[in-house]
């Protein structure tokens, strides 16, 4: 399956709320959802019907991967690990999800969306633990440390990203230092730690089946 190229604002409003993908102007009068907040194509806004229990179930979990931006082979694969875990395999996923090291770089602030910081992670801007890792999946583990690189530092881009979220509060599972440019995973976070408007219990449903 390939990875979505269409509007990226298409997806917002298919799932009916902001899931905050192009960064700042999620944020203005321009998103959307703000403009039209039905979904997209010729009959969206007649698009009323009630959905049936699969329906919710499939909705919940397009909407956590679109959220994200992960596609459905990967998205299976994690939840088959959080299902190994100890744990409620609803929150292993989330936690999952959250590690994830493009997500770790948006959270922190060095990147004004997930789909800015998987591409700047592409780009081997970053290192975990010193070493240079460009995978956005990669995932990261307490204690673990994301810097960005010496000669990235300089750059306009992460010169203007850091100054637009210098006012912009750290998570709690997570020590930011944006002077530096770096952010050190303290622990996993909990789901209440976890701001993503999901009913992750329909997912695990979904998989149950």
């Amino acid at each position: 399956m390939a990875r979505y190229t269409d509007a990226t604002c298409r997806i917002c409003r298919r799932e009916g709320e902001k899931l905050f993908l192009k960064g700042d102007r999620c944020y203005t009068d321009k998103c959307a959802i703000s403009r039209r907040a039905y979904a997209p194509g010729q009959h969206g806004q007649g698009r009323n019907r009630k959905l049936s229990e699969y329906g919710m179930q499939l909705r919940e979990k397009q909407k956590a991967r679109k959220y994200y931006g992960i596609l459905e082979n990967q998205f299976a694969r994690y939840f088959e690990m959080a299902a190994k875990r100890q744990g409620i395999t609803g929150e292993n996923l989330l936690k999952i999800l959250e590690s994830r090291l493009d997500n770790v770089v948006y959270r922190a602030g060095f990147a004004m969306s997930r789909p800015e910081a998987r591409q700047l992670v592409k780009h081997s801007h970053f290192t975990v633990n010193g070493k240079k890792v460009n995978i956005p999946s990669y995932l990261l583990k307490a204690g673990d440390v994301v810097e960005i690189r010496s000669k990235s530092m300089s750059l306009d881009k992460f010169k203007a990203v850091i100054e637009a979220n210098g006012s912009k509060p750290a998570l709690n599972w997570m020590s930011v230092d944006r002077a530096k440019g770096s952010v050190t995973v303290v622990n996993l976070p909990s789901r209440e730690e976890i701001d993503l408007p999901v009913q992750e219990h329909l997912i695990v449903e979904l998989y149950s089946k």
